[in-house]
């Protein structure tokens, strides 16, 4: 999946930067795990993963992945569920009862370009169905997650989007006229006892891991708007929309690291209330919080000597060339917590 700042071509500093100083680490806390990039990659190394995100759509994401070790069986269904969803004919369902088709589609009348409107009613039908076999107990709760996951993993192929949903495209690009398709998703053992989480990061510094890796905003942009539809589909709540793209509400869920009067406190508090032995945040050097004093906030919260900076050209988002010229860095900040 696509995904602001997400980290599949940062895994392995990631992974090296974690060898060099903490080779003996076998648990990680993901308290902003988005995509959950770091965390398929650390489990597959072994690590015990406790993941975290305050977006609901990310929660299902690593619940129905990173959060279990076997693919489900669907006993309580009796057969397998991805392929019955694939084939589920939309024909019976009432259009009035399909939230997506009315909202993100030219079928709604707002005329919305999200999805084509077989795409969309076959997203609500797909949906609805889950939901329906969770609440007649025929699904675990490992079972639904897994299924939901695949639906949002699966949404992104056939959306009339640039890269995220805060616009859709004016034409309709070619992805739009597949079918949506659920992927039975591959899903790894690592022998340990994971943990998923949808919360603020300020519910939840009492998670104790060796190493809490921290990816925040790096700017003003907000994430939940930029992924407002996967959000509504994960939730499925029938929220009152709003403007010409449909956002949805999202007060209670800003991030204190998108504003610049709020992102120093922001990053004290993460520090301060982190019960991990040590931390690995992600930047860069153009955030909303300058290099020189995040580095000084994480000094303060290092022991001594422990304190390292790791810095990489990386690539702006959209583009495929690196930015040496100019200057453009990703970064590391890796400490051992006081």
């Amino acid at each position: 999946m696509r995904y602001i700042g997400g980290k599949t071509r940062l895994l392995s500093k990631i992974d090296e930067v974690v060898s060099a100083n903490a080779p003996w680490a076998r648990s990680m806390f993901d308290i902003f795990a988005g995509s959950g990039a770091v965390s398929s990659y650390f489990k597959r190394k072994g690590f015990r993963i406790v993941a975290n995100d305050i977006c609901h759509f990310s929660y299902v994401l690593q619940r129905g992945g990173v959060g279990i070790n076997r693919k489900p069986t669907f006993e309580g269904l009796g057969f397998d569920a991805v392929s019955y969803l694939n084939a589920l004919s939309t024909d019976g369902f009432d259009d009035r009862g399909c939230f997506v088709l009315n909202s993100f589609s030219p079928h709604g009348s707002d005329g919305r370009m999200y999805f084509q409107p077989e795409n969309a009613k076959k997203i609500d039908v797909v949906r609805q169905t889950i939901e329906k076999w969770r609440l007649s107990g025929a699904l675990t709760d490992d079972d639904y997650y897994y299924l939901l996951s695949s639906l949002i993993r699966a949404v992104p192929y056939v959306s009339n989007i640039a890269g995220v949903y805060a616009a859709y495209l004016k034409f309709w690009d070619k992805r739009t006229y597949n079918s949506i398709a659920l992927q039975a998703e591959e899903v790894y053992d690592n022998g340990e006892e994971n943990l998923c989480m949808n919360e603020n990061f300020q519910n939840v510094g009492n998670v104790m891991c060796d190493i809490m890796y921290a990816d925040p905003p790096y700017n003003s942009r907000e994430y939940l708007p930029n992924y407002h539809v996967l959000e509504t589909i994960s939730r499925y709540d029938n929220p009152p929309l709003k403007g010409v793209t449909g956002m949805r509400p999202y007060s209670e869920q800003k991030s204190d690291f998108c504003s610049a009067t709020k992102v120093e406190t922001a990053f004290e508090s993460l520090l301060s209330k982190c019960k991990c032995e040590y931390a690995i945040i992600s930047y860069n050097n153009e955030g909303l919080m300058p290099t020189h004093r995040l580095e000084e906030v994480c000094k303060d919260y290092a022991q001594p000597g422990s304190y390292h900076l790791y810095e990489y050209p990386f690539y702006r988002y959209k583009s495929r060339i690196p930015n040496e010229k100019t200057g453009l860095k990703e970064q590391l900040y890796f400490l051992k917590i006081k």
